[in-house]
């Protein structure tokens, strides 16, 4: 069985339901739906509202929400039976959102407020589906999707759950569930954070050992480079695993880094496909490497780049640890590290606690900081017996200066911090020379 995710863009309007229900029927599957484009803004206005004790505000956009979803309703069904039950399920949620506005309003609440943009996209579409004739059931994420105390999804939980689920309902030919809500340890309505609905999908696949887990999103696949500000790009037809997080964590938006994990775990592809043009093939992730290929570039903005320069702890033992200690103490992750006998250069993208950094830094040497740099990502098969791949790559860029160079802390990227005005210069030079030539 195969697990489908669509994304808010994908089910934003009646039109957008329409075509996905084309591409979900069929085969049995489950789907995993986001809310509707724009309702989780919405929420989290409501929210915001709530929050400053201003409920006549918060009615306000309520009122406004509801509106759209009543013309959303219309266009979408086609007999009077399936759009009463639809007003109905529709009514239900926001009568509920409105008694938020005569309590207190805390952390708690605006979860689950935020938990009904996908309840609400969920239910119309498990309803289309009954409309037009096929045997769908929704499966309620907070019955089976859960974390732990640590908030990691708890994965011995989600396949217990969900497999009874499936097996009370195994005469459905269709599984609708929403993606990004959870249930915390404590029984309270949470949700996954990293990834959201990609996250889900990934997780229901681990546990139901699905042959494949596609995302379906309004982009054909993950590019070789940044459509937005680099000229003749191109889909990445085959990802390593490995591959498409250094992508993903180094810039590239169509994917967190986090999502994919549980079905590289368990060995189960991915696929990236465009709901605007489903015929096309996308992008497959999975644990196979294509040998000698380079397969994308990503970047990564707003980062500050430090280095500690210490003579007198030339060699010395324990120099290391006590600089990542500060940088661990002020909770701040370093992207890049270099170094060499006399001292360290790290990057982050975090300047929250950069001044309390460098003050402790400065306990161990001569602290540089440059500020307003961009990571560029080489991404492909770089084992280190590949000669020539990382010397290419730096020839490229011999007109840009280069602050920085990671290479072999993985066998997935070569990475290079520039200044941020070099950004589009540095990625357009590496296009033309690594895919356009």
């Amino acid at each position: 069985m195969k697990v489908l995710k669509f994304g808010g863009t994908s089910v934003g309007s009646a039109q957008r339901m329409k075509d996905v229900a084309k591409l979900i029927s069929g085969d049995r599957k489950i789907v995993v739906l986001s809310a509707m484009s724009g309702t989780t803004n919405s929420l989290v206005e409501i929210s915001d509202y709530l929050y400053k004790k201003n409920p006549d505000g918060a009615n306000e956009i309520i009122n406004k929400l509801s509106q759209k979803y009543y013309g959303h309703i219309d266009d979408l069904y086609s007999t009077a039976e399936y759009k009463q039950k639809a007003k109905d399920h529709v009514n239900g949620i926001f009568d509920y959102i409105r008694t938020f506005t005569k309590d207190l309003f805390t952390l708690f609440e605006e979860r689950v407020v935020l938990a009904q943009g996908e309840l609400l996209s969920t239910g119309m579409m498990n309803l289309y589906m009954e409309e037009i004739g096929v045997n769908s059931v929704l499966l309620p994420a907070l019955e089976y999707m859960r974390t732990d105390k640590n908030a990691e999804p708890d994965p011995v939980y989600i396949k217990e759950k969900l497999n009874a689920l499936l097996e009370q309902e195994n005469d459905a030919d269709l599984y609708i569930t929403q993606g990004y809500i959870c249930r915390n340890a404590y029984g309270e309505i949470d949700n996954l954070q990293r990834g959201g609905s990609d996250y889900t999908a990934s997780l229901i696949g681990a546990a139901i050992k699905a042959s494949e887990i596609q995302i379906w999103t309004d982009i054909d696949g993950m590019h070789n480079n940044d459509p937005r500000i680099v000229d003749k790009t191109a889909p990445v037809r085959q990802l390593h695993f490995e591959e498409a997080a250094e992508l993903a964590y180094f810039g590239a938006k169509i994917l967190h880094p986090t999502c994919i994990l549980p079905a590289k775990l368990n060995n189960i592809p991915v696929r990236l496909l465009n709901t605007m043009e489903p015929e096309a093939p996308g992008t497959r992730i999975s644990n196979e490497t294509e040998k000698g290929k380079i397969k994308a570039v990503a970047a990564k903005d707003n980062i500050t780049a430090i280095k500690i320069k210490s003579g007198r702890m030339l060699l010395a033992t324990g120099f290391l640890r006590k600089v990542f200690e500060i940088f661990e103490n002020h909770q701040t992750p370093i992207d890049m590290v270099t170094t060499s006998e006399v001292g360290v250069s790290v990057t982050i993208d975090n300047r929250k606690r950069l001044d309390d950094i460098v003050d402790d830094l400065k306990k161990y040497g001569t602290v540089t900081v440059d500020e307003d740099m961009t990571i560029v990502c080489v991404v492909g098969d770089m084992e280190w017996d590949n000669i020539g791949f990382e010397a290419s790559i730096v020839s490229v860029l011999k007109d840009v200066p280069v602050r920085m160079i990671s290479y072999g802390g993985s066998n997935y990227n070569v990475s290079l911090l520039v200044k941020a005005t070099d950004k589009q210069k540095a990625l357009q030079a590496l296009s033309n020379h690594l895919f356009n030539n």
